[in-house]
């Protein structure tokens, strides 16, 4: 579904009116995996034992931000003694994550982006939590259109929206906006102000201005942002046409290409990812680059980024059908779940993901834990329950915010009325890794043929659209 706008009311999420804690629900004891609970079994029983391996943090995340995730585990094991959880880093890769599902190296519970969810479903690898979640007092809630995302064939749910849904943004750093001589309180609105900044902030601090993933289908995820910003499409509206070769696209490599050649504001790195881009920026090594608008928190985890030197704005929009690339994640149970750990799984995704959003008690402790350990609170979402019902929770946390909100609102003054766009609904990695070689190619031979290039691109990505289709 193409959003036209995100209204006061969030249109691409719905009204999500989640009420209320999730009580206690699970199976009985029940060895076999996949097997589904009986009307019976839903309950755990108070002398049955779960150990529930679980996602934690991104690998190499600081030790304030452990001892966090430690306490809220205690809490959760204190509160559900007959449940064990085990944590375990973890950061989601395209090239990665097919093998570690298959070679069973996942924790029971891990997330997937919304993207993922309908092949998984398709392959069985991850359970039907239907039964689990219908007992749950908010089922009836979630909006379909969010839901749907984690909906197998026959209605059920199998992944579970657990995480905000983010909007792209471009992050910049303030710090080399002021030594370029530039304003950190006008960051650019154009894409003509974006390389304008960028040349700026190289030729007068020695720094990348700008810099773009390109790997492990980042690249390509980064590019249909681009696209999407100047109003084109990766596949047509049915998602069985692959439409790489569009004017948008064309523009936005064209884009790349002068920064790196002409402007020589790009540095020379065609090996970015998400970790590893977050962590140049986060030290100073890149003036702006763009990826969600919750990366904030990722790099005061893991990168130790300075909040003086953060600042976050929107994308430039331009053209017809512009808008912003949203996505979002999911919590996914392994199809090798036993019921008893789908039980413990319900039980976990609602403590970890959802209940901070739903009850004011679970707001308060988790942002005061959140504090204490110098972790940061109130970092900018994309809510996915009603508007009423995200401003009861900022009003709950409000006190606790210790991230630089005034640095980011031309993000957060703009976002609820720019057009949110999907990702590619049809073989979306396969997409996204088609188009990696493109933005790499651009970014290391100056003589690149984009048109050739795009050409050889959109041939891989139709191939894997047929084979999805």
């Amino acid at each position: 579904m193409k959003s036209p706008r995100i209204t006061a009311a969030v249109t691409l999420v719905g009204a999500l009116a989640l009420g209320g804690a999730l009580t206690g629900c699970s199976s009985d004891s029940n060895d076999g995996s996949g097997d589904q609970p009986t009307a019976t079994s839903i309950t755990l029983g108070k002398d049955t034992k779960v150990t529930l391996n679980v996602v934690g943090l991104l690998p190499g995340s600081t030790k304030e931000a452990q001892a966090a995730l430690a306490d809220e585990v205690k809490e959760f094991q204190a509160k559900n003694p007959n449940i064990t959880v085990t944590t375990h880093d973890y950061e989601w890769k395209a090239t990665t994550f097919a093998a570690d599902l298959a070679g069973g190296t996942l924790p029971t519970v891990f997330e997937i982006p919304f993207t993922d969810a309908k092949t998984l479903i398709a392959n069985e690898q991850i359970s039907d939590m239907q039964q689990y979640l219908a007992a749950m007092p908010y089922a009836g809630d979630f909006n379909k259109n969010l839901l749907q995302y984690g909906q197998g064939s026959n209605g059920d749910v199998y992944a579970i929206p657990a995480k905000s849904v983010y909007g792209v943004g471009l992050h910049y750093n303030r710090e080399l906006f002021t030594a370029a001589g530039l304003d950190p309180d006008k960051p650019p609105t154009t894409w003509d102000e974006v390389r304008t900044d960028a040349k700026a902030i190289s030729d007068k601090t020695g720094t990348p201005g700008f810099a773009q993933m390109a790997q492990s289908n980042t690249g390509g995820w980064q590019l249909t942002v681009d696209t999407y910003a100047r109003g084109g499409r990766m596949e047509s509206a049915d998602g069985k046409t692959a439409t790489l070769t569009n004017d948008a696209t064309k523009a936005s490599l064209q884009f790349l290409h002068d920064l790196r050649w002409t402007d020589n504001s790009m540095g020379t790195s065609a090996n970015y990812d998400w970790g590893t881009i977050n962590q140049a920026f986060a030290a100073g090594k890149v003036g702006m680059y763009t990826s969600g608008q919750d990366v904030y928190t990722a790099m005061v985890q893991a990168n130790h980024i300075d909040p003086k030197t953060y600042g976050l704005t929107m994308i430039p929009l331009e053209g017809d059908g512009s808008g912003v690339l949203g996505g979002g994640t999911m919590a996914a149970v392994s199809a090798k779940a036993s019921n008893d750990e789908k039980a413990a799984a319900i039980q976990w995704i609602n403590f970890h993901y959802l209940n901070k959003y739903t009850s004011e008690d679970a707001a308060v402790t988790n942002a005061k834990t959140q504090v204490a350990s110098n972790q940061p609170v109130g970092t900018p979402e994309l809510p996915i329950f009603s508007q009423e019902q995200y401003d009861k929770y900022q009003g709950w946390i409000k006190p606790y915010v210790n991230v630089p909100l005034d640095q980011m609102t031309g993000f957060t003054s703009k976002i609820f009325d720019a057009p949110l766009v999907n990702e590619p609904q049809t073989a979306t990695q396969d997409v996204y890794a088609a188009l990696d070689p493109v933005v790499q190619a651009v970014l290391t031979k100056q003589d690149a043929d984009i048109d050739k290039l795009l050409e050889d691109a959109n041939t891989k990505a139709q191939r894997a659209i047929d084979s999805a289709s």
